[in-house]
C-alpha cells in the first residue's frame, strides 16, 4: 500500500482527534548531532514497519515514519492491531547500531519500552508499567490494561526497525478486545499527541544514546536494572507458551543479561525465556 500524506483532504474530520503537526514535530526533533534525521507523518499505510523495512537499505539511521492510521499493523506473531484514525500514536524508527555486538540487539524492544513508559510518564502523567517483553500495561479502574506494543524486526544487513503503537484517545465502546486500555481511559492528564511523541522519542533518543555508548552492555547503560524496576512480570507467577506447543509455569524472578525472562518452576529450575507468549496468572 502506498502511503497517504498527512496532508490529503480531510484531516479534520473529527475535531476531538485533531491530526499530528509534522513541521512542528521536525522543529522539536531534528537537531544537528542528535539522533533524528527525519520525521515524516502520513494519514494512512498497511504498517509503518514494512513501509521502512521496503527502503532500508538507502534509508539514514535516526527515520521515524509515523501514521495516523493503520490498516495491516502487526504486533507479535503477527498478531493485528486495530486502532481508529488518530486515536493513537502508530510510528516505526530505523535504527542501526552498528557499535553493538549483534547478540545484545535483543535488548532493543526493552530499551524501547523503558523510553516509551519514560517518556509517557513525563507528558502523560500516567504510571505505566512493562510487561516482558513488548507491552505497555496502564491501569484502569484498578485493573491492568494494555495501551501499547513494540515489534522490532532486522531490516537492512545492520539496521532494526522499531514500530509501536499506543492508544491514546480510544473509548471503551473502541477497544478492540476488553483486555485493552488507552491513556486516555487511564487517566492521563494530556492526550495531545504531538507532545507525547515529542516526549517518547526523546525519551527513546536518550536511552538509545546510553546504550550505543555503553557497548551495548545493559548493566553499564542502566537499562537492566531500569528495565526490571518496571516490568510487572517481575515477582508473579505466570505461564510461558513456548514455540513447539510447549509451556512453562513459574515464577518470573529476573532479566538476564541477555533480556530473557528467567522462571523458577516448582520443580526448581531456572529456565531462561528468550521467546515466547507470557501470561500473567491470577493468584490461586
Amino acid at each position: 500500500m502506498t502511503p497517504r500524506d498527512a496532508a490529503d483532504p480531510s484531516p479534520w474530520s473529527d475535531l476531538e482527534r485533531p491530526p499530528l503537526n509534522a513541521l512542528a514535530l521536525r522543529r522539536g526533533l531534528v537537531r544537528e548531532g542528535g539522533l533524528w534525521r527525519e520525521v515524516r507523518v502520513v494519514r494512512s499505510t498497511g504498517s509503518t514497519n514494512t513501509d521502512l523495512a521496503a527502503v532500508a537499505d538507502t534509508t539514514p539511521e535516526g527515520t521515524v515514519l509515523v501514521a495516523e492510521e493503520q490498516t495491516a499493523a502487526r504486533g507479535r506473531l503477527d498478531r493485528r492491531w486495530t486502532a481508529p484514525p488518530r486515536s493513537g500514536l502508530f510510528f516505526s524508527v530505523l535504527l542501526r547500531p552498528s557499535r553493538v555486538p549483534v547478540h545484545r540487539w535483543g535488548w532493543l524492544p526493552l530499551l524501547t519500552g523503558v523510553a516509551v513508559a519514560t517518556g509517557l510518564a513525563r507528558s502523560a502523567g500516567v504510571d505505566t508499567s512493562l510487561k516482558w517483553p513488548n507491552d505497555l500495561l496502564v491501569k484502569v479502574e484498578g485493573e491492568e490494561r494494555k495501551a501499547g506494543g513494540i515489534l522490532a524486526e532486522r531490516a537492512d544487513t545492520d539496521a532494526v526497525i522499531i514500530g509501536v503503537g499506543i492508544n491514546v484517545t480510544l473509548k471503551s465502546d473502541e477497544l478492540p478486545v476488553p483486555q485493552a486500555g488507552s491513556l486516555a481511559l487511564a487517566g492521563a492528564v494530556s492526550t495531545d499527541r504531538d507532545p507525547l511523541l515529542r516526549a517518547v522519542l526523546r525519551s527513546l533518543e536518550e536511552w538509545y544514546g546510553k546504550w550505543t555508548e555503553a557497548d551495548g552492555d545493559p548493566l553499564t547503560s542502566g537499562l537492566q536494572e531500569t528495565y526490571a524496576a518496571g516490568c510487572a512480570t517481575l515477582g508473579r507467577t505466570v505461564r510461558a507458551e513456548l514455540p513447539g506447543d510447549r509451556s512453562v509455569v513459574g515464577e518470573a524472578v529476573a532479566v538476564d543479561g541477555d533480556g530473557r525472562l528467567v522462571l523458577a518452576t516448582e520443580e526448581g529450575v531456572r529456565e531462561p525465556v528468550g521467546a515466547g507468549d507470557i501470561v500473567h496468572l491470577r493468584p490461586a
